[in-house]
């Protein structure tokens, strides 16, 4: 497959564009029609999928399309999102789709040209977004020649294959990290001796404790926010319940998103934990744990745990327990207008106390498996970025693919 820049352009409705391609509005090319209401309660567990607003919700014992069909969800939050649905597959009214009438254009080409489009284009309405048919009909997609087309779809087919596979090995030891954490949090590493305790069955040799006999238990605040010496130019760590959520199966955070100066620490209350030391979310929501790389103050949302002994508290192993624990962590919480995690509750928390040697053990397989979880992310991300480079040069002729 051979690859040429083009130079001839012409300037269309649908923007600048290869001379040689075509401005066709959806109506012209496809039939738009709306998928089939279906009531949740006829949703079954196995059968024909069937395609909602933004992805396969259930399954049905019929199906209305033997083809993929491109898909452009109408309702809600997801309206303007493009999608193509499995073969053989049922669609609901959360969606408007395109049957394709004309020879001249690949279904997965239209699919990857509205996919390149913002879908703000198709939307309207704001408290409400919706699409409705009448908009997608005009709106206008630009086509080289059927050949180009299955020639730039063979490629992003090819780009998206490999994403994919990157997101099913993801999957994949996301499971095995789960199971892991499930049964090493547990039942530890070589033990043949187990007792049942406060948290269940757990080694022999492990002691059950209380977060307050294992750490310093602190709160936090927030400087006042009209105080912009407080604020301006701060180089402290302050950590939010949003920092902590946007760590994506990482333990450890480094950074915060904003940062308090120096007098902020001197004029308040503000407790600024040590490096290695654990903040858990306690409000909106519970339960996100991280081991901190730099100290920190953090503010009313979380709370910091101190280890009172470092020769016998691994925080990554606290951290992983917590994480693990973070359903229960929800439930003891309370709140009518936010939940939220009290001090004392979270300090009467009950953890196992295994050995050091065995808490570094634990904590490092699974820091191993989120090391090989984050590389893969990495490469799906620079899949993903390689695809959206591909799909502004190919789909709107910056580069060509050369047809024999």
């Amino acid at each position: 497959m051979m690859f040429y820049k083009e130079a001839n352009f012409a300037l269309t409705s649908a923007g600048e564009i290869p001379k040689d391609w075509s401005v066709r509005k959806l109506q012209d090319i496809a039939k738009i029609v709306y998928g089939k209401n279906l009531p949740m309660k006829k949703l079954k567990q196995t059968g024909y999928p069937v395609f909602g607003a933004n992805g396969i919700i259930g399954y049905h014992d019929r199906f209305m399309y033997e083809k993929p069909q491109v898909l452009i969800s109408c309702r809600g939050a997801y309206s303007g999102e493009i999608n193509i649905s499995p073969p053989h597959c049922f669609v609901t009214n959360n969606s408007l789709i395109c049957e394709v009438k004309n020879q001249k254009v690949d279904t997965f080409f239209l699919y990857y040209a509205l996919k390149s489009h913002s879908k703000k284009r198709l939307v309207t309405g704001s408290a409400q977004p919706q699409v409705t048919i009448n908009n997608a009909n005009l709106f206008e997609v630009a086509f080289p020649s059927v050949a180009e087309q299955k020639q730039i779809v063979e490629i992003l087919s090819c780009v998206d294959l490999a994403v994919a596979k990157a997101d099913e090995v993801i999957t994949k030891t996301e499971r095995l990290k789960n199971g892991l954490m499930q049964k090493l949090l547990t039942r530890g590493i070589g033990h043949k001796e187990y007792k049942q305790t406060p948290i269940g069955t757990t080694p022999k040799e492990w002691e059950v404790k209380k977060a307050s006999d294992l750490f310093v238990v602190e709160t936090g605040t927030t400087p006042s926010t009209r105080k912009p010496e407080y604020w301006n130019k701060g180089t402290v760590n302050w950590i939010t319940p949003t920092d902590l959520s946007k760590l994506n199966g990482k333990i450890h955070v480094k950074n915060s998103e904003r940062k308090i100066t120096e007098q902020a620490l001197k004029e308040t209350s503000l407790a600024v934990m040590p490096k290695g030391s654990l903040i858990i979310s306690t409000r909106a929501p519970v339960g996100y744990v991280a081991v901190l790389e730099e100290p920190a103050a953090f503010n009313q949302g979380c709370k910091g745990l101190i280890p009172k002994n470092h020769n016998e508290i691994l925080s990554e192993f606290y951290c992983y327990y917590l994480l693990n624990k973070k359903q229960m962590l929800e439930n003891l919480s309370s709140g009518s207008t936010f939940i939220e995690l009290s001090k004392e509750r979270l300090q009467n928390f009950n953890m196992p106390s295994p050995s050091f040697a065995e808490q570094k053990r634990i904590a490092e397989l699974l820091l191993t498996i989120d090391q090989k979880i984050e590389l893969e992310s990495n490469e799906k991300s620079r899949l993903e970025r390689i695809k959206h480079g591909l799909m502004d040069l190919l789909l709107t002729g910056k580069v060509r693919v050369k047809v024999d």
